[in-house]
């Protein structure tokens, strides 16, 4: 939403206001428009009169004060005032003993009393702008229109009520004052009259006067110019600030109050150059040269980038194409001949110019928003003929205009069948005639049962047929579109596997004791460079960002390790009880001359204590065997069936002796291990980081949607049986898991090992394991001959592989 103050007091000269405030309030947001707040100047001011000054003489005691006499109806009032700017005849607000004021010094209200000054007794106060709360100016009297009838109320004379609206981006039309009186008119049924464009030409055609020439017509589409000679500058007269400061713009000088006024009027911002100081006669408009700099009217110098539109003259850069003039170009008190500018620039150049030099204006906010061209001439006329009527000026006969490349208005067809169709109303050809073409100023022609519609060009946001169907809903209203139930058939449940499993992926781990993080998609340079171990070739880059906002966050992430670590490691500073983290998300790897793959991962870290510190508990370290027990968990839950875990030795950024990779069926599902001593080092950790990483792609491959089955507890009781094996040292416990399940077939529920011994009783090169197994038959109670039988089955199968034999 865009803000937009809106006197009704200026909009009464464009549209009759015949509603109440409230109920014009009502239907403006009902249509599209919201009225975000009401404000109501004037009420503020009780008891403070419009008083005319009768003489003004000198303090007796002090010379920077003056005693002055105001006249009221039926009486005389001496005040002792210290503005300056007072001469007799003025009408001034005045605020007698009693009145209500805010104080200029403290900014806090006030009530006015007899005071003593420096031996003259002072019977009210002549008001300041800050006084009154109209603004922070507060170095002289306010002086009123002489039209100020003497005695009346000052809210009669300066009241005013302003509608602050918040305007849709799709409406830059409504941020002019114009475009809001096309709206009340719409909504009223009144009509719309327009501020007269003519004015006398004297002198020179303006194109012997200056040239202008478009080098960049994809950022410029349209640039109109006039010239105005003999220009005074000073103060605008007091209606013109009256109406700026309702709508919160501060007034500077009269050249500079009308190219606001306009802008605000018809929401086409321009600008005003000293004719006198562009070199060469000549405009330019073209991108900056890199390197190029130029001081803004704020006073600070700004280096340019190619990227960037400027307006130049023949030598140098004058101006940022709508953000900022320049200061070698800008309007003086010694100015009298000045060059108006009112242009069409591209929004995506006005945005990210602005962004690039951090400078925001009231000018760069419209562009912001996509303004029609339409709008440069009309915008540019009215501007010229009150720099003549206000400045005193003589305007130079015609205008430049370059305007490359015109766009007819589109046309559309809307049926009545159409909007029934969308909105649920029956309305004829003729009806939607009168909304569009009778309310609105649309173009329109019948063709059979059909309109033929053409938008008005200073209606930018009708692209498509269904805008027309959205203004026909608005001005009949919305409120007339009936409540129906929705019709047709709704589409199933799309299954979403993926979704489903990094659901219960979370559930499990967060079960488990982990806490789930989410980390940014960007990383940076710095992240990936503490990701590299000594033995490591140099991590090559991703994804890099044209226009990243930090150098933290350049390129997208291939991997989730490095955040994952460095939440890790700043966890690890704070938790007692040592971290223990997940996180689940995409990660993006390049393709040749195409758009990066995404994959779908799971990395898991912890390191630091097992536990916080006890008196009663010794200190232990989270160690590869608790990331184990997690993942063995994890895939346990997900009943993936048979697991291998395989030591590897060549996994980037891990340990190379104790880091293990994670298959199922041949189907590599991700690596595990400890974090390698050089990558810990770079990220100052000093405990065991155990980390694992998950390619749930593969792992939804394996296991398929049966993780998702819900099955009943068994009701036959289980049988345990332990084997104490002697096992060459070579052998990994892996291997006998897999050789007892071969041979234990479908009666074998769980294999666990419960104890691992090594020690001079034993042969060397041999250990000793203690494995537990669990038998339990589906349908029957299991008797000892049927276990025997397998549990047989099961030593020879481990003698025959792995070469183990009980310990005797």
């Amino acid at each position: 939403m865009s803000p937009m103050k809106v006197s009704l007091q200026w909009l009464s000269d464009y549209v009759e206001l015949n509603l109440p405030v409230q109920e014009l309030a009502h239907r403006l947001t009902m249509c599209g428009t919201e009225v975000g707040g009401i404000e109501e100047r004037g009420n503020g001011w009780p008891g403070i009169i419009v008083a005319q000054i009768a003489s003004i003489d000198p303090h007796p005691a002090a010379d920077s004060l003056t005693v002055v006499n105001v006249c009221i109806p039926g009486e005389r009032i001496t005040v002792v005032s210290g503005a300056t700017n007072l001469k007799a005849g003025d009408r001034v607000p005045f605020a007698p003993v009693g009145a209500r004021l805010i104080d200029a010094q403290t900014g806090r209200p006030t009530v006015v009393e007899v005071a003593q000054i420096q031996g003259v007794v002072s019977r009210g106060v002549l008001c300041s702008e800050k006084e009154l709360g109209l603004s922070e100016a507060h170095e002289g009297v306010l002086i009123l229109p002489d039209e100020a009838e003497v005695g009346s109320s000052l809210g009669a004379v300066l009241g005013d009520t302003i509608l602050d609206l918040e305007v849709t981006p799709n409406r830059p039309d409504c941020l002019g004052m114009l475009g809001v009186a096309r709206e009340v008119a719409a909504i009223t049924e009144g009509s719309l009259t327009l501020p007269d464009l003519s004015y006398q030409e004297e002198g020179c055609d303006v194109r012997d006067e200056v040239q202008v020439e478009i080098l960049a017509p994809d950022l410029c589409p349209r640039y109109s110019a006039s010239v105005v000679h003999g220009i005074t500058v000073g103060p605008s007269p007091s209606w013109l600030q009256r109406r700026l400061m309702a709508a919160g713009v501060r007034p500077i000088n009269n050249v500079v109050d009308v190219t606001n006024y306009v802008m605000l009027e018809y929401g086409q911002p321009l600008h005003a150059f000293d004719y006198e100081t562009i070199h060469g006669r000549r405009i330019v408009v073209r991108r900056a040269t890199a390197g190029e700099s130029l001081r803004t009217l704020d006073g600070l110098l700004r280096t340019l980038s190619s990227e960037m539109l400027v307006i130049a003259d023949a030598k140098r850069p004058v101006a940022l194409a709508g953000i900022m003039g320049g200061s070698e170009t800008e309007v003086t008190p010694s100015t009298k001949s000045v060059l108006l500018e009112s242009a069409n620039f591209s929004p995506g150049s006005i945005r990210q110019s602005c962004r690039a030099l951090r400078l925001r204006t009231e000018a760069s906010f419209r562009f912001d928003k996509g303004l029609p061209p339409v709008t440069t001439t009309a915008a540019l006329r009215r501007a010229t003929k009150l720099l003549v009527e206000i400045c005193g000026g003589k305007a130079s006969r015609g205008l430049w205009d370059v305007f490359p490349a015109p766009r007819e208005p589109m046309e559309f067809k809307l049926t009545p069948a159409e909007l029934c169709r969308v909105l649920g109303i029956d309305l004829t050809v003729a009806q939607i005639r009168d909304v569009l073409a009778g309310r609105l100023g649309f173009d329109c022609r019948e063709d059979g049962n059909a309109l033929r519609v053409k938008s008005p060009a200073y209606r930018s946001d009708i692209q498509i047929s269904a805008d027309l169907v959205e203004e026909v809903a608005r001005l009949v209203g919305y409120d007339r579109i009936p409540t129906t139930t929705l019709a047709g058939h709704l589409p199933d449940y799309p299954p979403q596997p993926m979704r489903r499993l990094t659901e219960r992926l979370s559930d499990l781990l967060v079960g488990c004791g982990l806490h789930e993080v989410i980390t940014y998609s960007l990383i940076g340079r710095r992240l990936l460079n503490k990701m590299m171990s000594g033995r490591d070739a140099e991590i090559s880059d991703g994804y890099r960002l044209a226009n990243p906002m930090t150098p933290d966050q350049e390129m997208l992430r291939m991997s989730l390790l490095p955040s994952l670590l460095d939440c890790l490691t700043n966890n690890l500073r704070q938790d007692e009880a040592g971290p223990r983290l997940f996180e689940i998300g995409r990660v993006y790897l390049p393709r040749h001359a195409d758009l990066p793959q995404e994959r779908q991962m799971l990395v898991i870290g912890m390191a630091g204590p097992t536990w916080p510190r006890q008196w009663s508990r010794t200190a232990a370290q989270l160690d590869f065997y608790d990331l184990k027990g997690v993942v063995e968990e994890l895939l346990d839950r997900l009943e993936l069936g048979e697991t291998r875990f395989v030591q590897i030795a060549d996994q980037q950024s891990f340990h190379p002796g104790r880091t293990t990779a994670v298959y199922s069926r041949d189907v590599r599902l991700g690596v595990m291990g400890e974090l390698h001593p050089a990558v810990a080092r770079n990220f100052e950790v000093r405990v065991p980081v155990c980390l694992a990483e998950f390619d749930l792609e593969e792992l939804l491959s394996v296991i398929g949607e049966r993780f998702l089955r819900i099955e009943p507890p068994p009701r036959f009781p289980a049988i345990r049986r332990d084997l104490a094996l002697v096992v060459p040292e070579r052998v990994p416990v892996a291997d006998l898991f897999e050789a007892i399940r071969q041979a234990g077939g479908s009666l074998l529920e769980q294999v666990e090992l419960f104890d691992l011994f090594r020690g001079k009783e034993l042969p060397q090169g041999y250990k000793s394991c203690g494995i537990g197994l669990v038998f339990r038959s589906p349908d029957h109670t299991l008797i000892d001959a049927e276990v025997g039988q397998v549990e047989s089955c099961i030593i020879q199968q481990l003698q025959r592989m792995t070469g183990a034999r009980l310990r005797g």
